[in-house]
């Protein structure tokens, strides 16, 4: 059974509205396409193109392109309208030798990745460490100011912020002052925060500020993950995924665990039941990335090189994504 099999055998949940959870990017910067539900073709290409080249901004012909794409299923003319969608959102941009094309990531998408990478590998890796306080955001926006409204409620989201009522956002983090800033800016006069503890008198007339989070939702979106690629580390182990088999499988677990950063606020464990599963989805993301580097990389320079030789494709495994793809030790490839 394949990744494939394996994720249509479980199907996955979501605990939030994915278009408040994957807001645009700030005004100015590249737009990287918003996160769906499913796998969009945009999408599996930046994070392709970010697999492989994204610490030397390497060119990859846009046949590649396509046919790396074509393993997920996304027809030649779907890829190919995706990646001229992702030049004119300043994700990539091109080049042209005779009759030959190439992209690669433009500066500010690759900084933006960069910068996502470090979130998503080192998610969960900081110490446990909570003061019993609460970081409470109260904002008033009139119901006509939908956009504006849905804005900062994306905004809160994409910070870890959980709605305890309709204009009470919680978490148990500090409010950083760039955050403050920022969300200040996008409702000026309208929001105020604080950090304080809860005042416990009665628990059966009171909301617990943990009940803004829907910890069964997020929990099950977790063992899913697990369920759906822990059966392939045999395989893996074993050298059995290779090809296009490899590159698939490792674009798809990073585009689905790259989720839990904005699903998961990082709630301290004393306030989650004793088996919380992420740190076993973490593992697991790990393996399979990392485990699959060598063949994927194999893989994605066969496919590039039909073109000419491109050097610059290097893959990477989480720890070095979580130093900025800056500290890369050399990845062993089969000899051409």
């Amino acid at each position: 059974m394949d990744s494939a099999d394996l994720r249509r055998e479980h199907s996955v949940i979501s605990p939030f509205n994915v278009e408040e959870i994957f807001p645009d990017v700030a005004a100015g910067s590249a737009r990287l396409p918003r996160r769906q539900s499913g796998s969009s073709p945009q999408g599996l290409a930046v994070t392709l193109i970010a697999d492989y080249t994204i610490g030397t901004r390497a060119w990859l012909p846009t046949t590649a392109i396509v046919a790396l794409l074509g393993g997920f299923g996304v027809t030649a003319g779907a890829a190919r309208t995706a990646i001229s969608r992702l030049a004119r959102r300043g994700v990539v941009e091109g080049s042209r030798q005779g009759r030959s094309s190439s992209y690669r990531l433009t500066e500010p998408a690759a900084a933006e990745l960069l910068a996502g990478g470090i979130s998503i590998a080192t998610f969960a890796t900081e110490p446990d460490a909570w003061d019993g306080s609460w970081t409470v955001v109260v904002f008033t926006m009139p119901k006509e100011e939908k956009a504006r409204r849905s804005s900062l409620r994306a905004q809160l989201r994409w910070r870890g912020y959980g709605p305890l009522y309709d204009g009470v956002w919680v978490s148990p983090h500090p409010l950083t002052e760039q955050a403050h800033a920022e969300l200040v800016a996008a409702t000026p006069g309208s929001l105020t925060a604080f950090r304080g503890r809860l005042v416990g008198f009665r628990a059966d007339i009171t909301r617990d500020p943990i009940e803004a989070w829907d910890l069964t939702a997020i929990a099950e979106r977790y063992r899913t993950f697990v369920r759906t690629w822990e059966p392939l580390l045999p395989r893996i182990r074993a050298g059995e995924v290779t090809g296009a088999s490899a590159v698939r499988s490792r674009t798809e677990v990073m585009d689905t665990y790259r989720r839990f950063p904005t699903l998961d606020p990082l709630l301290p464990v004393d306030l989650l039941p004793a088996d919380w599963p992420r740190a076993r989805a973490r593992e697991v993301f790990r393996a399979v990335y990392d485990g699959l580097i060598e063949p994927a990389q194999d893989y994605v320079r066969s496919v590039a090189a039909q073109d000419g030789p491109r050097p610059g494709i290097r893959a990477h495994t989480v720890a070095e994504m979580s130093t900025g793809v800056t500290a890369r030790s050399p990845v062993r490839t089969a000899s051409r």
